[in-house]
């Protein structure tokens, strides 16, 4: 499964995913293997982590918040994910991966209802404003990210404004709001209720 998605090249028919589509080695063809129960609840989990660029204790820390919060526990961690900074960088199409937009956010490039923010774990709320710095409206990689993702439709959760860089969070991401990926978030929770 994609998850990386780095650039341009991940959706052209030279993505190595496409490619070879099965594990290396020499027999990695012939290798069959059936996984269950704890496997398919890590990989899962590892599964996300890779897709939003998170370490394993940021994640635990965040699945431990959102046993905290009302509602369901799956859709909280997800939502909590996709309300870091980075990721609604990303989201807006202002990088074209996660780890771009955690480079973007880390350098100083961001605003966050005016005031500079540079922390990629930084969670947004609904009502915060997310602009490119001025000094930075010029960067070529934020251009050149814009451009490459003008294709993509901006979520339902937020309002951005790609000529001028900027964005507005609207509410918080529900489930249905996530769809792009198939993640089943009960698995992780499984995982980490043992």
């Amino acid at each position: 499964m994609k998850l990386f998605l780095k650039g341009e090249r991940c959706h052209s028919e030279k993505c190595a995913i496409e490619k070879r589509n099965f594990v290396p080695g020499q027999h990695g063809k012939d290798r069959k293997q059936k996984i269950v129960g704890y496997g398919l609840q890590l990989r899962e989990k590892q599964k996300v982590r890779r897709i939003y660029g998170v370490l394993e204790t940021q994640f635990r820390n965040t699945f431990e918040k959102s046993t905290k919060m009302k509602g369901i526990t799956g859709e909280n961690l997800l939502a909590s994910l996709e309300r870091r900074l980075d990721s609604v960088i990303y989201r807006m199409g202002l990088a074209t991966s996660r780890a771009q937009s955690r480079q973007i956010v880390r350098h100083g490039h961001v605003n966050v209802n005016g005031h500079k923010l540079n922390i990629p774990s930084a969670l947004v709320k609904a009502g915060d404003e997310i602009s490119i710095r001025e000094t930075s409206k010029e960067n070529p990689t934020i251009i050149a990210a814009r451009e490459a993702t003008a294709h993509a439709p901006s979520p339902g959760w937020m309002e951005v404004d790609r000529d001028n860089l900027k964005g507005r969070i609207i509410s918080t991401p529900r489930r249905d709001e996530l769809t792009q990926i198939p993640i089943n978030e009960q698995l992780i929770v499984e995982l980490y209720s043992k």
